[in-house]
């Protein structure tokens, strides 16, 4: 995984006790949203983003970027995985990690992807 320390951001949320993950359960959810991006469809920006969420109870759910000619309808890779896990019952989330091409950057959540995961 050449390079992907610094083409990720994990974040941690909601219970202070579940905040820690063994070096392996990032590894293994970096290496999720690394795949996750493999299937964005971004032929506007060429920018590939793939996220993988950690449910609390160890579910991961995986998005990507999905863009469309009306930018504002496209479809952001962590409310992506967001959307998968909620339309199938998960609300509680332990981590998510957000992969890009880009590899001297770290990127991190749009406003609206903040604020999603703020609510959820």
């Amino acid at each position: 995984m050449d390079g992907v320390k610094s083409t990720q951001e994990v974040l941690h949320t909601k219970d202070q006790s579940l905040r820690h993950l063994s070096q392996e359960e990032v590894k293994k959810l970096i290496h999720q949203s690394n795949e996750a991006k493999k299937y964005s469809y971004s032929p506007y920006s060429k920018f590939r983003v793939g996220a993988a969420l950690l449910t609390l109870d160890n579910r991961v759910f995986t998005g990507c970027n999905v863009e469309n000619a009306s930018s504002n309808l496209g479809v952001c890779a962590e409310r992506n995985a967001i959307a998968k896990a909620v339309s199938e019952g998960c609300k509680d989330f332990r981590a998510i990690a957000i992969a890009s091409d880009l590899s001297d950057k770290f990127i991190s959540p749009c406003g609206g992807c903040r604020q999603v995961m703020r609510e959820v």
